[in-house]
């Protein structure tokens, strides 16, 4: 057998790898949008925070990231849509192996205090969810335009989310989900 087939072949399994979407455990369950007098704000949840595949890293005292990145998006029809905002907030969940405690605590995007529980579970609910992100004054928009929010979770150990720790099950990251078209005005 040659080195052309070999090469072919090898080149045809990672083509094949690459391109066959994973079993992705991380998702987005829930995305909602409040336009009030005040604020555009957000509040997600998403699921599978902590892949099956972190806990035994997680559990060894390697810190776990969080990252979701949200965008107040202007709808133009028949041109590019307008970024308007962008929040990036991220948090990291670490196991200390000494008091058998998970701590939660924001790196980036939040000011909150850490949170601390000795299981797993409660962790979880607290790194995975978002409440009240403000993302700018409603006034701000103009009330005969439509405006949509996207949304898009990581998961990583380390915090590093590369290609190659996604193809090595060390990160995941969800598509970017929208929220429904929105309008300041209100309609009859």
């Amino acid at each position: 057998m040659g080195v052309r087939p070999v090469l072919g072949l090898c080149f045809t399994i990672l083509i094949v790898a690459i391109a066959a979407p994973a079993a992705a455990e991380l998702r987005i369950s829930s995305l909602s949008v409040y336009l009030n007098d005040q604020d555009v704000t957000v509040q997600i949840a998403v699921l599978g925070a902590i892949p099956a595949s972190f806990t035994e890293s997680i559990r060894s005292g390697i810190a776990s990231h969080v990252r979701f990145t949200v965008e107040l998006w202007q709808y133009r029809r028949a041109w590019l849509d307008r970024l308007l905002q962008k929040r990036m907030i991220e948090r990291q969940l670490l196991y200390n192996v000494l008091t058998k405690e998970f701590k939660v605590a924001s790196l980036a995007g939040e000011t909150r205090e850490p949170y601390i529980s000795r299981e797993l579970r409660d962790a979880q609910r607290v790194l995975s969810e978002l409440r009240g992100v403000k993302l700018m004054p409603a006034a701000q928009l103009d009330p005969s335009e439509l405006f949509y929010v996207r949304v898009r979770a990581e998961a990583a150990l380390r915090g590093q989310n590369t290609f190659l720790t996604r193809l090595s099950g060390a990160a995941e990251e969800t598509p970017w989900t929208d929220s429904s078209l929105l309008t300041v005005s209100l309609v009859q």
